[in-house]
């Protein structure tokens, strides 16, 4: 069995404005609450190489990775994967942007598979990319959408 998410939010924001900040990976500490701190590792145009650091959980422990992002503009869409895969066998994410009259539609879609050894299965983990997505996303919505009304005054 493998893992499958499909989350999406509207965000009440222009698709230009959503597309930036949701990309730039540099700045993901301080739109995503889990994330401590990001390291660019390498990046070039559409791509960037960084390493991920997470809050520490409760057991003190800060998980950290290693993912690759490749970006195209012209599609709004971004295909990511974990490069250090820690205890997933693959994760792979696609983030979809598309415009409509309210803002921007903005999807993430994962797939993956955990490790035999990993200490929680593919149905653990969609549970908690499930839960955690609805998280982040309406942590992003806010977000996007107070930086609009910003550039309207």
């Amino acid at each position: 069995m493998a893992g499958h998410t499909d989350n999406r939010i509207l965000i009440n924001a222009p698709l230009d404005l959503t597309w930036d900040i949701t990309n730039d990976v540099a700045g993901w500490p301080d739109l995503f609450s889990e994330y401590a701190a990001v390291e660019i590792l390498d990046q070039e145009a559409g791509r960037v190489l960084f390493r991920l650091t997470m809050h520490p959980d409760e057991n003190g422990t800060a998980w950290s990775w290693v993912s690759e992002r490749i970006s195209d503009p012209d599609t709004r869409t971004v295909v990511a994967r974990r490069v250090e895969t820690g205890p997933f066998d693959h994760m792979h994410i696609r983030w979809e942007y598309s415009e409509v009259p309210e803002g921007t539609w903005m999807r993430w879609v994962q797939d993956f598979a955990m490790k035999p050894e990993a200490p929680v299965d593919d149905e653990w983990m969609t549970d908690n990319i499930n839960r955690n997505s609805l998280v982040q996303m309406n942590l992003i919505k806010s977000k996007v959408e107070a930086r609009a009304r910003e550039a309207v005054r």
